[in-house]
């Protein structure tokens, strides 16, 4: 059993609860947290997004609260996962970069080799699940998971999850008609035969403009179904004691995988361009199948919402949404100019510049969060964790990152405590460093490629003026520089498992 972070309970929140039927006045609410995978900034109605139909998620906007300076942990998927669920910025997270993980020859023979999973976090870590079994939550991981194969001390049963259903690794999550799932575990065969691979390319001499050649990269059994049915149950099965759900979507992270009922609304609406592969599987409407991926996450958050208001859990539960990270940089299957994914922002996934980083979130919970709000409190998700940790009366852990964002929640701006800043890195991408200090944004680019010559530059944006980070004003500002060359030096703590060249020698 660890200890960190879990030796005391706070006093419980004095706060009165809505009669449930088999729970009392004083249980601490539900939490469900949804995390969209490669969703950019702008690709919802509520962030101005205009040609994807979002209805549901912009009900909880209009019914709670958005942020609109909200960061993820990092710009790719597994170091944005681990910021969130361990309450640490990248300069003090384990998890730095997405890598495979190495494993073990006896877990290798238990649950085979074709997807290895990622980088375990270590047993020593503590995950908000561990978090909230201080008061008995159950609690449930339905989707990706990223942070560690099954029979490693990633393994999400080992990190708090009573039931986890999804994928374990990325790269077998690039399928959404796979040949199996996972649930604690155990493989769940779907009845895809022959499954689709997430990637191919067209056949030499198929005809791209003709649907039949985009038959093979079509299945029957869509595992985004399975998924949000366990969640439904899992909501349903506990309802009468707090439960926390991670449901951390696969879409719309590619391949362009979709049926045809949920495609069908967006074709012919644009002009497309059919994508033939060498990179995910191909698809003859890219366009209509973004979009339409991004629709059926939105219904897939509409089921949850429907199915609280109908146990009357609505009012005892706090529900969270946000993105990984910014828009796929993978142009030609997703089109992010087209649907202005990030709006006004520099940069896409896998980069520190705005664009990768700053993400769309939205925080409902009736009768707690005033409707219709809107925040730019600065925020990141290492701030998710003591922000249950209040909301829950639960321990966050020591040595944590993050600052409560609860007081924004409740509509208490005035006992809102600020970041003096928020500290990025990583070793991906050419190797990068990024600061956010006020209005100010420090970014240092190719850290490691080996023709630059000056790796330690510091670009300098303010983005109150230049949301865009288009005017480097580094020259101009040596002081902000020196300030933020401080932070960048002393956030970094060396990792040897994720390096970053030049600042660990």
């Amino acid at each position: 059993m660890k200890t960190q972070g879990l030796l005391a309970i706070l006093a419980g929140v004095a706060i009165l609860w809505a009669p449930v039927p088999g729970r009392t006045a004083d249980e601490p609410p539900n939490i469900i947290y949804i995390l969209a995978d490669d969703l950019g900034y702008a690709e919802l109605g509520c962030y101005g997004q205009k040609k994807i139909r979002t209805p549901n998620l912009d009900r909880l906007a209009r019914e709670g609260l958005r942020f609109t300076q909200h960061y993820c942990g990092n710009a790719v998927c597994a170091p944005s996962r681990c910021a969130l669920m361990t309450g640490k910025h990248p300069g003090h997270a384990y998890v730095r970069n997405n890598r495979r993980a190495k494993l073990p020859r006896q877990v290798k023979a238990k649950y085979g080799m074709e997807f290895s999973g990622q980088e375990p976090i270590p047993d020593a870590e503590v995950t908000i699940a561990e978090m909230l079994k201080q008061k008995g939550y159950a609690t449930a991981a339905v989707g990706k998971w990223g942070l560690g194969h099954f029979g490693t001390t990633g393994d999400p049963n080992r990190q708090g999850f009573d039931l986890f259903f999804g994928y374990n690794c990325q790269a077998h999550a690039h399928s959404y008609w796979p040949a199996y799932l996972w649930r604690n575990g155990r493989k769940v065969l779907l009845s895809n035969d022959p499954p689709v691979p997430g990637h191919a390319r067209l056949p030499a001499g198929a005809d791209r403009n003709d649907p039949a050649s985009y038959a093979p990269f079509k299945g029957t059994d869509y595992s985004p179904d399975r998924m949000i049915d366990v969640a439904l149950r899992f909501i349903r099965e506990n309802q009468k004691r707090p439960f926390f759900l991670y449901f951390p979507s696969t879409i719309p992270h590619l391949a362009l995988h979709i049926p045809d009922e949920d495609l069908e609304p967006y074709l012919g609406r644009w002009d497309e361009r059919p994508f033939t592969g060498n990179g995910y599987t191909p698809h003859r409407t890219p366009r209509a199948a973004y979009a339409a991926m991004i629709s059926r996450l939105d219904r897939d958050v509409g089921r949850i919402v429907d199915l609280l208001c109908q146990l009357g859990l609505d009012r005892r539960t706090l529900i969270l949404f946000s993105s990984d990270n910014g828009t796929t940089h993978l142009k030609k299957e997703v089109d992010s100019r087209f649907f202005e994914s990030v709006g006004p922002l520099r940069g896409l996934k896998g980069s520190l510049y705005e664009g990768g980083i700053r993400v769309p979130m939205i925080a409902w919970w009736p009768g707690k969060i005033h409707p219709g709000g809107v925040t730019d409190h600065i925020s990141a998700f290492w701030d998710v964790m003591p922000t249950i940790a209040e909301i829950t009366g639960t321990h966050a852990p020591e040595g944590i990152d993050g600052i409560s964002f609860a007081p924004t929640l409740l509509g208490h701006p005035e006992k809102q405590r600020q970041h003096r800043f928020l500290y990025w890195e990583f070793p991906g991408y050419g190797g990068q460093q990024a600061v956010r200090m006020g209005p100010w944004k420090g970014v240092r680019q190719n850290m490691l490629r080996r023709r630059n010559p000056d790796p330690l530059k510091i670009e300098l944006y303010n983005l109150e003026d230049d949301i865009g980070e288009s005017r480097d004003l580094s020259g101009q500002y040596p002081e902000i520089v020196a300030r933020i060359r401080t932070i960048l030096e002393a956030e970094h703590t060396p990792s040897p498992v994720f390096p970053l060249g030049p600042i660990d020698r």
